[in-house]
């Protein structure tokens, strides 16, 4: 029975070898805008999502490029003997969620006041690779 448990704990490492992740907390952006650029490079390849990265207009892609260059980073880490190019890594996952948000209140007419709030938010980046073949 203790062979079997450690097989699995042996399996399960290596799986998790195969992803990486990195994550990006109270990024004060809204949500929404953040989910249109993601929305570019979900299930990619990471050289084609670097390059739409790159070259879009958006200004959340100049924070989800340097979160995709920290992840390709920490898979770098955990396997020191693979090639990042022979292993055709991909974004396996990527989620945005809504952060804390900071309410302020703007002067109206009549005495009234409106209420503003500006929206953060967490995105979480999951890079795996294509290829099983690690030796």
């Amino acid at each position: 029975m203790g062979s079997r448990k450690k097989q699995m704990a042996d399996a399960i490492k290596e799986q998790k070898k195969q992803i990486a992740f990195a994550k990006l907390n109270n990024c004060p952006t809204s949500p929404r805008k953040m989910r249109l650029v993601a929305d570019l490079v979900r299930g990619e390849s990471v050289e084609k999502a670097l390059n739409i990265l790159k070259f879009s207009q958006k200004e959340a892609s100049n924070r989800l490029e340097k979160l995709l260059l920290s992840a390709i980073a920490n898979w770098q880490s955990k396997n020191e003997d693979a090639d990042v190019e022979s292993a055709e890594l991909f974004v396996q996952e990527i989620r945005v969620d809504g952060g804390s948000m900071l309410k302020r209140l703007r002067p109206a007419p009549q005495g009234r006041a409106h209420r503003i709030r500006k929206r953060s938010n967490h995105v979480t980046l999951v890079v795996g690779s294509n290829n099983n073949t690690q030796s």
